[in-house]
């Protein structure tokens, strides 16, 4: 077995974004007086595996399902080149099913104890997960292919991450965190939206009908300019509600970051658009940062 190459199909790049989310939930948690190491450490080992899962199962199903192609401009994946077989993929995907649900519900029992109700209903939010990770293009109707991707990913980078980790942490919730939590949805999809417009093309012909590929490119980078203001906006009517100190927007130092982005994906032809997925999930990443920081000090 090449360790290399499972490295290469766990797909490390995309383990900030996955990250960030939980991020934004700890540095809520801590302004509220509730942070907890072991919740926190937990809730990033649960995300990993299910990231990896995610990365997996997609390796998977685009390979099946025929859009990892020759005609593809992305990185080549590891199905599609022959270096693990569809078999073996198969079974690190129920591998990293079970590591999931392991870790998943070792965090809610620290967290929750033996309080049912509440390990009842986050163990279904697991599973939703979970099953999340692998329909997006594994099975006979793989839900990214009808471009419901993105409203997925605002579910589960997003409400789901951001609220879902708060909780775990304060068992409260009022209405404010879905402010920043949209934030984490909104740039999460504006990841997705990089990779969806750089594979219009071969997307189209596999028969995966990603947004950009339903709404065209031109209307797809307005989209995104729309996700990278959104981001921002819903962060500040977050700060604004909340303020008590000026360090609340420092996170305004990432706009720089997003700006970049936008205008790589406005002008770059598709060809060039996979370095700004990582720095996109980058530029996310050092967004939370500094939301956090911003709240911390503050």
């Amino acid at each position: 077995m090449d360790i290399k190459v499972w490295l290469q199909a766990f797909r490390l790049r995309t383990l900030p974004l996955a990250l960030s989310c939980i991020a934004m939930g700890g540095f809520l948690a801590a302004s509220a007086g509730a942070f907890r190491w072991d919740i926190f450490l937990l809730c990033i080992l649960t995300t990993i595996f299910l990231q990896v899962l995610s990365n997996l199962a997609n390796d998977y199903g685009d390979s099946v399902n025929g859009a990892d192609h020759a005609g593809r401009k992305g990185p080549q994946r590891a199905v599609q080149s022959g270096a693990i077989t569809a078999a073996q993929m198969k079974t690190a995907v129920v591998i990293f099913v079970l590591l999931c649900l392991g870790s998943g519900i070792a965090l809610l029992l620290v967290s929750f104890g033996l309080n049912w109700n509440a390990l009842l209903f986050f163990f279904g939010l697991g599973v939703l997960s979970i099953l999340a990770a692998i329909a997006y293009t594994v099975g006979k109707k793989p839900y990214g292919y009808v471009g419901l991707g993105d409203f997925s990913v605002l579910i589960f980078f997003g409400l789901v991450g951001v609220m879902g980790s708060y909780y775990l942490f304060t068992q409260q919730l009022s209405w404010r965190e879905i402010l920043p939590a949209l934030s984490c949805g909104f740039f999460s999809i504006g990841v997705l939206n990089v990779n969806n417009i750089r594979d219009i093309e071969s997307d189209r012909a596999a028969g995966k009908f990603s947004i950009p590929v339903r709404i065209g490119r031109s209307s797809a980078v307005a989209y995104h300019w729309f996700l990278l203001c959104g981001g921002l906006l819903s962060a500040v009517l977050y700060t604004v509600l909340t303020y008590h100190s000026p360090w609340q927007f420092l996170f305004l130092l990432s706009a720089p970051l997003f700006l970049r982005n936008g205008m790589a994906v406005q002008r770059k032809p598709s060809h060039e658009l996979d370095p700004f997925l990582k720095q996109m999930a980058l530029s996310t990443l050092v967004f939370v940062l500094l939301f956090g920081v911003g709240l911390m000090v503050a």
